[in-house]
């Protein structure tokens, strides 16, 4: 349980520290474009911070870290997330600083979705198999 609220409070800070590293780097270069930087607070706090809240009340409901799957998912979501974050900022920092991205960072950043995925199906397989069964009457009233 509390690695989960470590990982939420690691993904808070982050998400602050993004948003600061967006809104200095873009003063610096007087730059008023879009780029990958504007989304990267958001896409901390609302997949890293937002998510692992989330997971720890229903770890206090269902006893999530129980299932077989947890550890797979929990490392497996992380690194898919620091993987796509990193990319934002690598493209994000590029556009700001006047440099041209290639399609290298592309295929890193479907590889960082791609494993976000695998972790969320880990999550989502674990968390059915932690849901209690239904009794015998839930099934008789069904039927």
């Amino acid at each position: 349980m509390r690695k989960i609220y470590v990982a939420a409070h690691v993904y808070m800070i982050l998400g602050v520290v993004s948003g600061l590293y967006y809104r200095e780097l873009t003063k610096l270069n007087d730059f008023t474009g879009d780029s990958q930087l504007g989304v990267v607070h958001t896409h901390i706090l609302a997949l890293g911070m937002l998510f692992f809240l989330i997971v720890l009340a229903l770890e206090k409901l269902f006893t999530l870290t129980a299932g077989k799957l947890f550890d797979a998912f929990f490392w497996v979501y992380n690194a898919g997330l620091a993987l796509t974050v990193g990319m934002m900022l690598v493209r994000g920092t590029m556009t700001v600083t006047g440099h041209q991205t290639g399609p290298a960072l592309d295929g890193i950043s479907g590889l960082g979705h791609i494993v976000i995925t695998l972790g969320l199906i880990f999550f989502f397989v674990n968390l059915g198999k932690c849901l209690p069964a239904k009794e015998k009457s839930e099934k008789a009233e069904v039927s």
